[in-house]
């Protein structure tokens, strides 16, 4: 995975910052302080949310009068949904070997059964 990436995963992870990309995607813009009457934490964390967004490129600010309007940068956003569905893409085909793996061993009846624990029908039963 490339710094880029590890970048994005570390900003888009946090719950709290994809709710603010949310809200921006829902309004299309707004201030930290409209975001905050939506969100359970302060307008101060709003607006340290809003610049790690900010930094990571995936929102633009503009300022009218004494606020900052926010908006999601859309080629940003797609470029950060086409690095999601790669890293998607590679755990699809690494889920799909290990599934591969084992049906091959299932037919060569190297599976292990839920049912019984080897050696189960060799044991006494219990008095």
């Amino acid at each position: 995975m490339s710094t880029e990436e590890d970048e994005l995963w570390a900003v888009v992870g946090d719950p709290s910052r994809r709710r603010v990309l949310d809200l921006l995607l829902a309004h299309g813009e707004a201030t930290s302080t409209a975001l905050a009457r939506e969100l359970p934490f302060t307008r101060q964390a709003v607006a340290k949310h809003l610049a790690v967004l900010d930094r990571a490129g995936l929102v633009a600010s503009r300022h009218e009068g004494r606020e900052t309007l926010y908006r999601v940068r859309p080629e940003r956003l797609e470029a950060a949904t086409q690095v999601v569905a790669r890293v998607a893409a590679r755990w699809d085909a690494r889920l799909d070997r290990i599934r591969r793996l084992a049906e091959s061993a299932h037919r060569e009846g190297r599976g292990v059964s839920a049912a019984a624990p080897p050696g189960a029908s060799e044991r006494p039963p219990l008095p």
